[in-house]
């Protein structure tokens, strides 16, 4: 991954990426997927977004000053999240996952439309725990799968009525512990090299840049155009991933 050519492309795709998670909380893991896979292969991809996504969740899980409430609601849909994608992982390895990636794209989409219209899906507050062990469970694998950590973990959140901050918040946790599990079961089929991973600290570099750049335009957004944005980047984010497999291929 030291090819000159590609170096302008990661910085480019990572600031990008960085800038489309800094908006909506969401983001940087698809984007710079959607657009590497254009080059290289899925695995690789997934191993170069690494080291940005750990470093940038960090910040999303600690900022916002609602922590501990958040982690009393979530703990076991988190848990279920990052202990699931081992199993995912090992699917990963030797499988054709571009008809699994085009579906999870079609279900943003879907969900996308539908936020558009004004529905919002609600978790009732006596099942919360086993609708996250659900969805937790979910979530895990097909993050081992096909790297996207937003399926369906952030339909999920958002079902919680967290606002904006503690929802942001409640990503950053899921995307940090996914990002974890995702790393290590990489490693451990031997599908992130140390180039790759000396290529995706560097790549952090950029991907703070936008990603701060992002949070400062959402600071100066109203909870309505902050939902609209969030709605139109999901939809973007899903005609990626179902576009993606053409270009990769």
């Amino acid at each position: 991954m030291t090819d000159p050519i590609l170096v302008p492309l990661i910085i480019g795709v990572f600031i990008l990426a960085g800038l489309v998670k800094g908006v909506i909380g969401l983001g940087l893991p698809t984007v710079a997927l959607s657009l590497m896979t254009v080059v290289t292969d899925l695995p690789t991809a997934m191993a170069l977004m690494l080291v940005p996504t750990f470093a940038t969740n960090v910040l999303q899980a600690l900022t916002g000053g609602h922590a501990l409430e958040v982690l009393k609601r979530i703990w076991l849909f988190l848990l279920l999240a990052t202990g699931m994608v081992w199993l995912g992982g090992l699917v990963l390895e030797g499988a054709d996952l571009s008809l699994m990636s085009s579906l999870l794209g079609v279900v943003l989409v879907a969900y996308a439309l539908l936020g558009f219209s004004g529905y919002q899906m609600k978790t009732p507050a006596r099942r919360e725990q086993s609708f996250g062990v659900v969805f937790g469970a979910v979530n895990g694998v097909l993050t081992g799968m096909v790297g996207s950590y937003a399926v369906p973990g952030v339909m999920y959140l958002q079902s919680l009525g967290f606002d904006r901050n503690q929802f942001v918040q409640a990503m950053g946790m899921l995307f940090l512990g996914s990002t974890i599990a995702l790393a290590l079961t990489l490693s451990g089929n031997n599908l992130m090299t140390s180039d790759m991973g000396l290529t995706s600290l560097w790549a952090t570099a950029p991907a703070f840049l936008g990603f701060f750049a992002g949070q400062a335009i959402r600071k100066r957004l109203s909870e309505s155009l902050f939902r609209k944005l969030f709605y139109a980047g999901l939809l973007i984010l899903g005609l990626f991933i179902v576009v993606r497999p053409f270009f990769s291929g």
